[in-house]
C-alpha cells in the first residue's frame, strides 16, 4: 500500500477560512468561524485524501531567519484581528482531539517545515498532498508532490501537478521562486522588480529559464524601462530570491514515523464539536452511533411499576421526572413518569398517570413540594394532558445551568455523574442514539426512569449547599425558577398565526420577487438567471463592466461582500441583492413558519432555551421567533401574521431603550453616561458631540451612526477589527474611535481595567444580580486565551445583568396582572422587547401597569425606560 503524507499550511487555511466566513460565535460567546471552517475541509481532507501521514504547521512567530537578510520582510501586514488570534489555540486543541500532530519551529515559517518534511517524505518514497492557500508552496510540486492551492474561501481548491502548473502557468515548479524574484510579493512585502508583472515575468523565465541566466544576458532583454528596472534592482531579485525560497532542509525535531495516523477517536471528537457548537458535524464524525458505557455496577434500586395511583403514594416531597425522548416536549410523548419519595419508588405508566384523579390532584397541589429536572418542560407536558403542574421546589436543571454555565451537557445522568453519583445509565446507553433509538422493555424503561428520580433527590441536597456557599441560591428561587413557570405558560399557551395572511404574503413576496427580477433583467438589457453566478458574473463584469473584485474556479465571484462593495457603482446590484433577501424571507420564514404551525390551533409554540447561554439571555427555537428579520419592510411585514387569540384583543408590546448601555452607565459610573441618561439626552448624538469634538448641531447623521456602533461596540469588547468590518473603515480609523470614546468616558475605561483585575484574582464575574461566569483563561500564559478572557469579563456584567432585568420584569408583570385580575398575558420575549395579548378595554391599564413594572424592577443610578406600542398584530404594534 502505497503510503500518503499530508501536509496542512495551518496558518494560512485558518486565515482563509476566517475571512471566508461569517464571524460566528457559540453559545459561550467564543468566536469559531476560523475553526469551523478549518474542521469542515480536515473532514473532506480525510475523506478523499485518506492520509497515513499527517502534519499541521504552524509559523512559530512574527520574527524569522528571512528577517536577518530583510528586516522589512512581511512588513506592514496587520495586526492579526483578535477575534481569529483567540482562535488559534481552538485549532491546536481540535487537532489533538483528532490525533493529528502539529508542530511549530522557531525562526522558521510553516512553508520551511512542509517543504522539510515533502522533502523527506519524497525521498522515502511517499505521495505527499500539500494543502495551503499560497501560492509559493507550488515550488514543492513534484512527481510525488501535489499542491492543492485553496481559492475561493476554502471550499474550492486547485490541485496543482507538475503538468497542470505548467498548463497553468506556463513555467516549471523550479520557476516558482524565479517567478517570485522578478515580480515580488506584496503580501510579504518581498520587493521583486519595479514593473515586473506576473506576465512579463512569465514572458522573461520562457526565455531565459532562470534569474541567474536572465542577469548573465540582460543586454538582450528588450524595452528600455524594463531593461533599466532589471539593472536597477538587480540586488533587490536576488534577494528576493531568497526570501521566497522554501527552506527544505530546516532543522525540524520530528520525523515521518512520527506523523503515523490511524484515525480519530469518535467520541472525543464528538465531544470537542458538541462543546464548540458544532452540531451540524456531529453526523460527519459518526457520534450517533457511539455509546457511553457506564464502567461502574450499578447499585440495587427497589422500585414498584404502577397500575392504580392511590392517595397513600404520596408524602407531600417528591421527585418527579417526566421522562420524554425529543426535546420537542410540544410534540413529543411522554415515555413515562417517575416518582419517588423516602419511603418509596414508583415508576408509573403515561396513560395510568394522566387518566388518574390521584395524580392530578397531587400535582395541581402547590402544598405538595417536588423537586424536578426542568421545570419548564415538567409542566408543558402535563399541560398538554389538562394537568397543571404546581409546588416545584427545585429543578435540578436551572441549578446546574447555574453553578457550571460554561457546561453543554445538562441531562440526568451527566449532572449525576459529574457530582459523582454513578448509579444512573446515561440515556444512550438506555435507548440508543439517532436513527437507532428505541423504547426498551417496560422493565428497563422503569428501572432507568426510576434511577433518573432516585438521583434527584441526592443531587438536591447537593446543589443545594454550593449554591448558597456562591451566592446563587436566591438567583435560582427568586429568577430563574419564577421565571421558568412563567415561560412554561407562555410556551403553552403560543401565539396565534393568521395562515391565510401568511400565506397572502407568500403570494405577495412571489408577486415582489417577479417585480425586482423584471426591474434586474431592464438593467441588465436581457434576460438570465439571476441565481446563477455563471450567468450573474458576466453580466455585472463584462456587459456592465463593473470591476472584478474577487474570481472563483469557476468564473466571477458573486458572493454578498462582492455585491456589498459594488452596490455604489450600479443600481442593479442594489437590485439583486433585494432579490436574495425576498428570496430567504420566502424560503425561510414564511415556508418554514408555514411548517410549525399547529394544525389544530393555527398556534406557533415556540421553545425557549433557559439554560444555554453563559450571560442568561434566553434563546428561542422551534421556530426561532427572536430572529425574524426586521431590517426590510418585508420582513417586518412578517410580524403581521402574529394576531391575538380572541375576537377584540390586541397585540401590545413594550421594549427597553437601550438597556446595556444604561447597564454599562451604572456599573462603571461614568459621570458623563449618567448625566446624559439623567436629563434625557440622545446617547448617540451625545458620544458623536465627545468623539468629534463637535456641538450638538454639527452631528450628522453619519457621526451618529459611527457613535452608535461604538456605544453598542463596547458593550461587546469590539475590537478595532470588528468596528471596521461593521463601518467600513480602516482599522486605524476604528481603532482611534475607541480610543476617544474611552478618552471621553474615563469611568468606562477605568471599569474595564479593573473588573479584568477582579476576574484575575476571583477567576469570574458576577452580574448585579449575581450570576456567576466563571473565566479560567484570564490568567492564561497565552495571549490569544487570556485577551478573550479579559473581553469576556468586561461584556457579561452587562449583557447579563441586562438578561436578569427583563427577566425580573417578566416575574414582577405576571403577578401585577395577577394582582390586578387581568386577562391580558405575556405570549413572547423577543431580546428587550416583550408582547401581550389582552383585551381592547384594558389597554389603558396596560399602558400604565407594563412600563411602570419594567422601569421599576430594579433601581439603577439612571433610569430605565420602557417603550411600548399597540395594535391588532405584532407588526401593528411596533
Amino acid at each position: 500500500m502505497t503510503k500518503k503524507l499530508v501536509l496542512i499550511d495551518g496558518n494560512s487555511i485558518i486565515y482563509r477560512a476566517f475571512f471566508a466566513l461569517p464571524l460566528l460565535n457559540n453559545d459561550k460567546g467564543v468566536y469559531t468561524n476560523a475553526v469551523y471552517g478549518f474542521t469542515t475541509m480536515l473532514l473532506r481532507i480525510l475523506e478523499e485524501k485518506k492520509p497515513t501521514h499527517m502534519l499541521v504547521a504552524f509559523d512559530a512567530g512574527k520574527t524569522t531567519f528571512r528577517h536577518s537578510t530583510y528586516k522589512e520582510y512581511k512588513g506592514g501586514r496587520q495586526k492579526t484581528p483578535p477575534e481569529l488570534s483567540e482562535q488559534f489555540p481552538l485549532v491546536k486543541e481540535l487537532l489533538n482531539a483528532f490525533q493529528i500532530r502539529h508542530y511549530e519551529l522557531n525562526q522558521y515559517e510553516a512553508d520551511d517545515i512542509i517543504g522539510t518534511m515533502a522533502k523527506q517524505a519524497k525521498e522515502q518514497n511517499f505521495d505527499v498532498e500539500v494543502i495551503s492557500g499560497d501560492k509559493d508552496m507550488l515550488q514543492l510540486v513534484s512527481d510525488k508532490v501535489t499542491v492543492n492551492v485553496t481559492k475561493k474561501g476554502i471550499s474550492d481548491v486547485e490541485a496543482y501537478t507538475p503538468q497542470y502548473l505548467f498548463e497553468k502557468m506556463e513555467i516549471t515548479p523550479e520557476q516558482i521562486i524565479e517567478l517570485k524574484s522578478l515580480m515580488g510579493d506584496n503580501s510579504d512585502n518581498i520587493p521583486g522588480v519595479p514593473g515586473v508583472g506576473e506576465k512579463t515575468a512569465t514572458k522573461l523565465l520562457k526565455q531565459y529559464k532562470t534569474l541567474d541566466n536572465l542577469y548573465e544576458h540582460l543586454d538582450e532583454v528588450s524595452g528600455k524601462k524594463l531593461k533599466e528596472n532589471l539593472t536597477n534592482h538587480k540586488e533587490d531579485a536576488f534577494m528576493s530570491r531568497e526570501l521566497a525560497t522554501i527552506n527544505c532542509d530546516s532543522p525540524i525535531e520530528v520525523s515521518i514515523n512520527d506523523l503515523s495516523y490511524e484515525g480519530y477517536p469518535n467520541q472525543e471528537v464528538a465531544n470537542l464539536f458538541k462543546d464548540l457548537g458544532f452540531q451540524s458535524l456531529l453526523n460527519r464524525v459518526g457520534s450517533e452511533d457511539i455509546v457511553e458505557e457506564t464502567e461502574e455496577e450499578l447499585e440495587e434500586l427497589s422500585y414498584t411499576i404502577v397500575k392504580e395511583i392511590t392517595s397513600d403514594m404520596f408524602t407531600g416531597e417528591e421527585a418527579l421526572v417526566i421522562e420524554m425522548l425529543s426535546d420537542s416536549y410540544h410534540t413529543a410523548p411522554i415515555e413515562g413518569i417517575g416518582i419517588i419519595n423516602q419511603e418509596k419508588a414508583y415508576f408509573i405508566p403515561t396513560n395510568v398517570a394522566i387518566e388518574s384523579e390521584e395524580f392530578k390532584k397531587w400535582a395541581e397541589n402547590p402544598a405538595n413540594q417536588k423537586v424536578v429536572f426542568d421545570a419548564k418542560q415538567s409542566v408543558v407536558s402535563l399541560l398538554k394532558n389538562g394537568i397543571h403542574l404546581k409546588g416545584v421546589r427545585f429543578d435540578v436543571l436551572l441549578a446546574s445551568y447555574l453553578l457550571n454555565p460554561a457546561e453543554n451537557n445538562h441531562d440526568i445522568p451527566a449532572i449525576a455523574h459529574r457530582w459523582g453519583f454513578k448509579s444512573v445509565r446515561f440515556d444512550e446507553e438506555v435507548y440508543g442514539k439517532g436513527a437507532k433509538m428505541k423504547i426498551p422493555e417496560q422493565e428497563a424503561l422503569a428501572e432507568h426512569i426510576a434511577r433518573k428520580t432516585n438521583v434527584l433527590i441526592k443531587l438536591e441536597e447537593k446543589m443545594e449547599e454550593e449554591l448558597r456557599e456562591h451566592e446563587l441560591y436566591s438567583l435560582l428561587k427568586e429568577l430563574e425558577m419564577p421565571l421558568a413557570l412563567i415561560l412554561a405558560e407562555m410556551e403553552h399557551t403560543g401565539v396565534l398565526v393568521d395562515v391565510a395572511r401568511l400565506e397572502e404574503m407568500g403570494t405577495e413576496l412571489k408577486q415582489r420577487l417577479a417585480e425586482v427580477e423584471q426591474e434586474i433583467y431592464e438593467l441588465a438589457g436581457e434576460k438570465f438567471n439571476i441565481n446563477s453566478p455563471k450567468q450573474l458574473g458576466p453580466i455585472l463584469f463584462e456587459k456592465l463592466g463593473l470591476p472584478v473584485i474577487k474570481k472563483t474556479k469557476t468564473g466571477y465571484s458573486t458572493a454578498a461582500d462582492v455585491l456589498e462593495q459594488l452596490e455604489p457603482q450600479h443600481e442593479i446590484v442594489s437590485k439583486i441583492l433585494l432579490y436574495r433577501q425576498l428570496g430567504k424571507l420566502q424560503s425561510t420564514y414564511i415556508e418554514g413558519l408555514l411548517k410549525v404551525v399547529d394544525k389544530k390551533t393555527s398556534k406557533i409554540h415556540t421553545r425557549y432555551n433557559q439554560a444555554l447561554t453563559q450571560t442568561g439571555r434566553l434563546s428561542s427555537i422551534d421556530p426561532n421567533l427572536q430572529n425574524i428579520p426586521i431590517r426590510i419592510e418585508e420582513g417586518r411585514k412578517i410580524r403581521q401574521a402574529f394576531v391575538p387569540s380572541k375576537r377584540d384583543w390586541i397585540m401590545f408590546a413594550a421594549d427597553y431603550s437601550q438597556i446595556e448601555l444604561r447597564v454599562l452607565a451604572h456599573i462603571a459610573k461614568d459621570e458623563k453616561l449618567i448625566a446624559a441618561f439623567k436629563n434625557g439626552e440622545d446617547i448617540h448624538t451625545q458620544t458623536a458631540m465627545e468623539v468629534f469634538h463637535v456641538e450638538r448641531d454639527d452631528v450628522t447623521s453619519n457621526m451618529r451612526r459611527q457613535a452608535k456602533a461604538v456605544n453598542f461596540g463596547i458593550v461587546y469588547g469590539i475590537s478595532d477589527f470588528g468596528l471596521s468590518q461593521s463601518l467600513g473603515i480602516t482599522r486605524k480609523e476604528a481603532k482611534q474611535f475607541i480610543e476617544r470614546y474611552l478618552e471621553s468616558y474615563p469611568g468606562v475605561k477605568a471599569y474595564m481595567d479593573d473588573i479584568v483585575q477582579d476576574a484575575k484574582h476571583k477567576g469570574y464575574v458576577t452580574t448585579l444580580m449575581n450570576r456567576r461566569r466563571y473565566l479560567p483563561e484570564i490568567t492564561s500564559r497565552n495571549f490569544n486565551l487570556r485577551s478573550f478572557a479579559e473581553r469576556t469579563a468586561m461584556n457579561t456584567p452587562i449583557q447579563g445583568t441586562a438578561a436578569d432585568i427583563i427577566k425580573k420584569a417578566m416575574i414582577d408583570l405576571r403577578e401585577k396582572l395577577q394582582e390586578e385580575k387581568m386577562q391580558a398575558r405575556m405570549l413572547l420575549q423577543v431580546h428587550d422587547e416583550l408582547i401581550l395579548e389582552a383585551p381592547r378595554e384594558e389597554l389603558e391599564k396596560l399602558k400604565e401597569i407594563v412600563p411602570a413594572m419594567m422601569e421599576n424592577t430594579v433601581e439603577l443610578k439612571v433610569p430605565l425606560k420602557a417603550d411600548y406600542s399597540y395594535g391588532d398584530s405584532w407588526y401593528d404594534a411596533k
